[in-house]
């Protein structure tokens, strides 16, 4: 294997076992809560977090991972001769890549850093992160890499549907004029993750109904590429997601499916119920 070491952030919730079997370095984002703060993943757990949302009085906010972490994070790996490729969750969504370049730019001069913004997030950036990983396993080199790591983005997306666009809108991720898009007569949101900023596509009047479309949608993106890599992503919500990732299955033909929650600061903005539908298809 390369002597290439991989970080991600928090956001993309790979599932442990494949951030084991890939030595994938995973910065945690950062969840504050009243005068409490935490790391994402580490300190605070998906199913502690939507426990103590629902009786929330003060609602958490979030701040990205800080430079601090990513300079301990780097140069842990560089003083074990690793080059260091990090993909990252989008630039507009997060600050996570400017705490990425600062700690760079803070550790000496030619240090081999490489940071690429993934324009996404949550298993999107996973598969990301993955097929990056399964060619360095194949020995790949940082070149080859980075030019897949780029490569990946046009072939990856995420639909999700939200119980309410309160959370997206407060935390400034969605428009503010798609704010009253999923109230107007009890319609549900549609959401995707377009050129790494969360955009309303839609609106369908039931939960059933909001839950079959991203199916739909994501077949038509994939538009018949393979092979087809599928997660389906929840917030509190795992029966809806496995009903989404079962019929995605039987639609579609698909080399690898993964049920994936929500991390708590992903679950901070989207909101409890969100349930989604990432994909990688050909390559």
């Amino acid at each position: 294997m390369s002597k290439i070491a991989l970080v991600t952030d928090s956001t993309s919730y790979i599932p442990a076992d494949l951030v084991q079997r890939y030595h994938i370095t995973v910065t945690p984002q950062v969840l504050i809560w009243g005068p409490e703060t935490f790391q994402d993943g580490v300190d605070i757990q998906p199913d502690e977090f939507y426990t103590r949302l629902k009786t929330a009085t003060i609602m958490p906010s979030t701040s990205q991972a800080t430079v601090a972490t990513f300079v301990k994070i780097f140069q842990g790996l560089l003083d074990q001769g690793y080059q260091i490729l990090a993909i990252l969750v989008s630039e507009k969504l997060s600050g996570t890549i400017n705490s990425a370049t600062q700690a760079k730019a803070a550790l000496p001069a030619g240090v081999p850093i490489e940071i690429v913004d993934s324009q996404s997030t949550a298993m999107a950036l996973g598969f990301q992160v993955l097929s990056v990983a399964r060619a360095l396993e194949q020995g790949a080199d940082m070149e080859e890499a980075v030019s897949l790591a780029h490569k990946a983005i046009g072939h990856t997306g995420v639909v999700l549907t939200v119980d309410t666009l309160e959370f997206l809108h407060r935390g400034g991720r969605i428009g503010g004029g798609s704010r009253f898009l999923g109230t107007l007569l009890n319609f549900k949101p549609i959401l995707e993750l377009r050129d790494g900023r969360i955009e309303a596509v839609e609106r369908v009047r039931t939960r059933g109904k909001s839950l079959s479309r991203l199916v739909d949608l994501v077949e038509a993106q994939i538009g018949g590429r393979t092979p087809v890599r599928l997660a389906a992503l929840h917030a509190n919500a795992e029966a809806d997601a496995r009903g989404v990732l079962e019929e995605a299955c039987r639609r579609l033909k698909v080399e690898e499916s993964l049920l994936s929650i929500v991390s708590p600061v992903v679950g901070t903005h989207a909101g409890p119920g969100t349930v989604g539908l990432a994909y990688m298809a050909g390559m």
